[in-house]
């Protein structure tokens, strides 16, 4: 079943929806080469209790640690620890805070040092696949109109779309109805109607689009071992397109 959110709940988002985004903000001046992805997560963590927030992926479904981070062929869902980014690598960090019982879910793939041509060819191509992706909200869409618009874009960027993982519904449960595919058939799937609120998180591979799952049972790759990069917002449908929940607060 998918929730309509009313306006009310929307606003009830908003402190945690900004909170993650500005949880990204905060970390954007430590992604250097050097530090570790356990300091990256400390970081986070920190910054989130101190907000009187609480990071949702720790201890969700077992997952050990408070942000995820993706270095280079890492499509989701990496599990920091003691490694150190390095000068030309790229890193995803998925952060989603809870405050006062609701979610807001944004992640933002980001440069170590200077980025190689390929590294950056992949980072900007989700980078603006997001934003098509966003451009194809409104009421009267479709989900497949959403998948449609990304599939064609990264395609055409001659990157691949990631189909095992997808956006979801967000709200006062982490992952519910609908599964957002980045992928599909124009004017297929749910009908988009105003309090629908959902993540677009399109994962692009520069390879082919299979991905495995390492044996942590968390960390999923790519199968070639091509670099992949994702960008993510949650936003809400409205009576005449849509909000991006996911800003930063200044």
């Amino acid at each position: 079943m998918v929730q309509i959110k009313s306006a009310a709940d929307i606003e009830a988002m908003k402190p945690a929806c900004r909170h993650a985004a500005d949880t990204l903000v905060m970390i954007e001046p430590y992604i250097r080469p050097g530090i570790t992805t356990d300091e990256i997560n400390d970081l986070v963590h920190d910054f989130t209790i101190k907000a009187g927030a609480t990071p949702a992926p720790l201890n969700y479904h077992g997952f050990p640690k408070s942000v995820c981070t993706s270095v280079n062929h890492v499509v989701c869902h990496g599990i920091p620890c003691d490694k150190k980014i390095q000068d030309g690598d790229i890193i995803n960090v998925d952060v989603t805070s809870i405050m006062n019982g609701w979610h807001g879910d944004t992640s933002k793939t980001f440069y170590v040092g200077t980025p190689r041509i390929q590294a950056r060819k992949v980072t900007e191509v989700a980078r603006q696949a997001l934003e098509i992706g966003i451009q194809a909200v409104r009421p009267g869409a479709t989900l497949g109109d959403i998948g449609y618009a990304i599939q064609s874009y990264v395609e055409s960027e001659k990157c691949s779309v990631v189909r095992e993982y997808c956006g979801h519904g967000i709200g006062r449960v982490f992952h519910e109805d609908p599964q957002v595919l980045h992928y599909g058939k124009p004017g297929t799937g749910l009908v988009l109607k105003p309090g629908m609120v959902f993540t677009i998180e399109p994962m692009v591979n520069l390879g082919k689009a299979a991905v495995k799952l390492l044996s942590d049972r968390w960390t999923v790759v790519t199968r070639d071992k091509s670099l992949s990069a994702q960008f993510e917002h949650t936003l809400a449908v409205t009576e005449t397109g849509y909000e991006i929940l996911t800003l930063p607060s200044h």
